[in-house]
């Protein structure tokens, strides 16, 4: 489990501080910038993170922010034939299934780490929160 995709939702969780979920959510980024784990987003979950992050920020704020965001994370690719099988899956959250195909098409994402496990039902790949995925990690150093 070290090559993990980060869902928007956790790094929701970790700009805003929305408690309680916000402790693990920077759990999880520590140990992208540790480097004990390899992070990774889409294109999709910066312009949703931007979007809302303007609502309550300037423009450089967000920049800022989503410049540090890159900095421990790495970011897949979503190609034309990702967004072909995303539109054409049977995942009810377009979002979600662009992520899980870029997660795919990129062949080496051990799991997805979101709060909404349900809605990656679907998944090839394997799912967990970022709670239990701290508790797992913790276990296994």
């Amino acid at each position: 489990m070290n090559r993990v995709l980060i869902d928007t939702d956790v790094i929701l969780d970790f700009l805003f501080d929305k408690k309680p979920f916000s402790e693990n959510a920077a759990k999880v980024l520590a140990l992208c910038e540790s480097k004990e784990i390899t992070g990774f987003i889409t294109s999709v979950i910066i312009s949703n993170v931007y979007y809302l992050l303007r609502q309550t920020a300037t423009h450089e704020k967000v920049i800022e922010k989503l410049t540090q965001l890159i900095s421990i994370l790495d970011v897949l690719t979503t190609d034309k034939n990702t967004i072909i099988q995303a539109l054409n899956s049977d995942f009810r959250d377009f979002e979600d299934a662009l992520q899980n195909f870029s997660a795919e098409l990129n062949g080496q994402i051990d799991l997805i780490i979101t709060r909404n496990v349900k809605d990656f039902k679907n998944s090839k790949i394997g799912v967990m929160t970022p709670g239990n995925f701290v508790k797992t990690i913790i276990s296994d150093i």
